[in-house]
């Protein structure tokens, strides 16, 4: 993947678009993933995304080649989704649909033939329960447990997207896990 991304990127910086085009299609559902993951809003998660990829786009010359070039993108997803979070008011709709950190409907992702309604019903609260209180944490918090959680960073690569030491890390997924479990009544 990463020698993809190297012809990728040196193609991009000789002005090919046609490369740019690829290398969104590569990151889009990633970048959309960690970005809803964080924001907890789908338009909102877009309007992350496209800001990534045009910032990528924009500054591309700056791409430093001895990291990876996920953690880079990530970096600029994550940085974007706090921006959002630190902008947003805080908005209560009563439409709210429910729908996966993958952006599909809950009901799409768990459709699954040995399950009656009653257990997609309780699989898709729980599954809404755990969202919202990943969404009600602090974006301090939320982001690592994002990343760490559902992107399956490691912590160097968390403290690389982060820009934060790897003992930080570590204490904000403590304190993120602590949280978790007070929101959700566990133990």
């Amino acid at each position: 993947m990463r020698s993809i991304e190297e012809n990728l990127i040196k193609r991009i910086k000789k002005g090919d678009r046609e490369a740019f085009a690829e290398l969104v299609e590569l990151y889009k559902d990633k970048v959309y993933k960690v970005s809803y993951r964080m924001v907890g809003n789908q338009q909102e998660a877009e309007d992350v995304a496209q800001e990534t990829f045009l910032r990528v786009f924009a500054n591309i010359d700056s791409y430093d080649p001895k990291y990876k070039f996920s953690t880079w993108i990530y970096r600029i997803a994550s940085n974007l989704s706090i921006d959002q979070l630190r902008k947003r008011r805080q908005v209560y709709s009563l439409d709210k649909q429910l729908v996966g950190t993958d952006g599909l409907d809950w009901h799409d992702r768990l459709s699954d033939p040995g399950k009656g309604p009653e257990d997609e019903f309780l699989t898709g609260e729980l599954q809404g329960q755990v969202q919202e209180a990943i969404n009600s944490l602090t974006p301090k918090y939320r982001s690592v447990m994002v990343l760490r959680y559902l992107e399956d960073l490691s912590l160097n690569e968390i403290s690389e997207v982060l820009k934060i030491p790897v003992s930080t890390i570590k204490t904000r997924i403590h304190r993120g896990r602590e949280a978790l479990r007070k929101k959700l009544n566990l133990f």
